[in-house]
């Protein structure tokens, strides 16, 4: 293979700039393949460049993901038009009143639907948006809440990301020339290794302070001063990844029902936790049976195994495909539509998720260019030095997150650099206790910075079905949260830091990052409340706004 050399970081890193700049994502993807394509072809690259854009569709776990997408979009239409999301919206205003009661219901979803991150950002964004709109939440705030609960709880628990998480493990240990014999069990280095993802942790509670304490600071807080003052939950040159009320019109349900929200949303998470059980192996007489004979250990183990051996991306097709069924079984049992209609309804959910496919499809392009140039292994190797056991842990972390966000997929940064990581540190351990203990904070270190990269990249596969699920303008979305993800970067890099040099358990040193970031939103929030000439937005009174009257703490205001 060709060595491009720092080269192989120019299409990368040209798609993020022009992204930024231009605000225009799919001609940024685009070019950044066509860089790509001129540097390895030496020519013009053209048809390189489509057969990369061809290669990442027909890729079969990306394409069943783009086929979920779509059957997704179907399912948020037969709500729309059921009714549904009306029903759910007039419910939630009539018991959440404030700013802060919709975020933290939209935070403790995310932490709820922590089986996945697609499914997460999927359920959280479609059913808070309409509610969050009427309460005069940014666009830009409810994705960034929703983007950093979905990834941080998938990756700290027992979810669709596991799997390929302790495979990563073995592979780092075999990499290290370790013996299973002379290792711990992998889940037990996952376990361990779960206090050292400490961004993944900090990211969870900074959600929870920024909505809490409602204030912001840096874009976000540009954000949602417009959107507070001017009900304008987007910009006005915005332009959102999924319009549903713009693209289907009015739903022809007269009667808004509760029903037709939850029926189809608790199929779409039932169908899909059944068929990865089914896709894993899962006997569901033998479990029962165990269950029967008192044989708990067993019962968990087939549960376990099952999870592990799951085709997620698989259970989340069929679950979307079932959500739709269950729409048009609705409209037809309450009279609302019929097959002709329905079938017109699933096509008009394709549309609106056509912007959100087209960035998927490009994001993945690019990462077809970014293989063949050898970027990961290229930032990996730059970044691998002699360093001392001490800083080793806040190294890894800082180029892990410049991978995932150079080449948009944690998944893959994992991949990267979990085989040279790893070996690093048992090696400049000594081996031994020492080794393990510094394996394990390794393996939550690189999950961490991948996690990071990743939230604040914009060829972000979850970066993009964010922004699409809660209707958010991409690049306003990256733009915003980029500040909340630095500050919780470097507050992680200081308590690796000293952790590196002090050995303390990392259980002591979570607590201390959750002060220093508290600390931070009310200092920076002030400093940029007084430096742009506005009040920190409140969230402490009542606003709603139904289009006709702007309410705030009972009286209605002037718009």
């Amino acid at each position: 293979m060709t060595d491009f050399g720092a080269l192989s970081v120019a299409p990368p890193l040209l798609a993020i700039v022009l992204a930024v700049i231009t605000r225009k994502a799919v001609l940024s993807l685009f070019l950044g393949i066509w860089s790509g394509a001129v540097i390895v072809t030496g020519g013009l690259g053209i048809v390189q460049t489509f057969e990369w854009i061809v290669a990442a569709v027909s890729d079969e776990f990306q394409a069943t993901i783009l086929v979920f997408t779509l059957l997704l979009g179907s399912g948020v239409a037969m709500v729309w038009n059921l009714g549904g999301t009306a029903a759910v919206r007039d419910w939630a205003l009539d018991r959440l009143d404030s700013q802060r009661q919709a975020g933290l219901v939209a935070w403790g979803l995310g932490l709820v639907l922590f089986f996945d991150d697609y499914a997460n950002t999927a359920i959280a964004g479609s059913a808070m948006k309409d509610v969050s709109d009427r309460l005069r939440i940014s666009r830009e705030k409810l994705s960034y809440i929703v983007d950093s609960t979905a990834a941080p709880v998938a990756t700290l628990g027992i979810s669709s990301w596991v799997a390929f998480q302790l495979s990563l493990i073995a592979e780092g240990y075999d990499a290290a020339g370790v013996a299973e014999a002379n290792r711990p069990g992998t889940f037990e280095v996952f376990v361990s290794s779960i206090p050292f993802n400490m961004y993944a942790i900090l990211a969870i509670v900074m959600v929870l302070l920024i909505v809490g304490s409602g204030r912001d600071y840096g874009e976000m807080l540009a954000a949602e001063h417009r959107s507070w003052t001017a009900g304008k939950v987007t910009r006005d040159e915005a332009v959102p990844m999924q319009d549903v009320a713009g693209e289907l019109g009015e739903p022809p349900a007269s009667t808004p029902r509760l029903v037709n929200f939850f029926v189809p949303v608790a199929v779409l998470i039932a169908v899909t936790v059944a068929t990865a059980l089914w896709s894993g192996e899962f006997s569901p007489v033998g479990f029962g049976g165990d269950l029967v004979a008192g044989e708990l250990d067993a019962a968990g183990g087939r549960l376990w195994d099952a999870a592990l051996n799951a085709s997620y991306e698989v259970a989340l097709m069929i679950g979307s495909f079932a959500m739709v069924a269950s729409g048009f079984a609705l409209g037809k049992a309450y009279g609302i539509f019929g097959v002709g209609d329905a079938t017109e309804y699933t096509i008009d959910g394709f549309g609106i998720m056509l912007t959100a496919v087209s960035i998927l499809a490009l994001a993945w392009g690019i990462g077809e260019a970014i293989d063949a140039l050898g970027t990961g292994a290229y930032v990996a190797n730059v970044a691998v030095g002699s360093v001392s056991s001490a800083l080793l842990p806040a190294l890894v972390f800082v180029f892990a997150g410049l991978i995932a966000f150079s080449t948009g997929t944690s998944w893959g940064t994992m991949g990267i650099v979990t085989p040279i990581a790893i070996p690093i540190a048992w090696e400049i351990s000594g081996g031994g206790a020492a080794g393990h203990t510094l394996v394990a904070a390794m393996v939550g270190v690189i999950f961490s910075g991948a996690i990071f990269g990743d939230h604040s990249s914009p060829i972000s596969d979850t970066t993009v079905l964010s922004a699409t699920f809660t209707g958010a303008d991409l690049i306003d979305h990256v733009r915003t949260q980029i500040y909340y993800a630095v500050t919780v970067a470097a507050v992680v890099v200081l308590l690796l830091v000293t952790w590196g040099v002090t050995r303390v358990t990392p259980l002591a040193l979570l607590p201390l990052g959750a002060v220093l970031l508290a600390g931070l939103v009310y200092l920076l929030s002030e400093l940029d409340a007084a430096r742009r000439g506005v009040d920190p937005v409140s969230v402490s009174e009542p606003q709603t706004d139904d289009g006709e009257r702007v309410v705030v703490a009972g009286a209605e205001q002037d718009d």
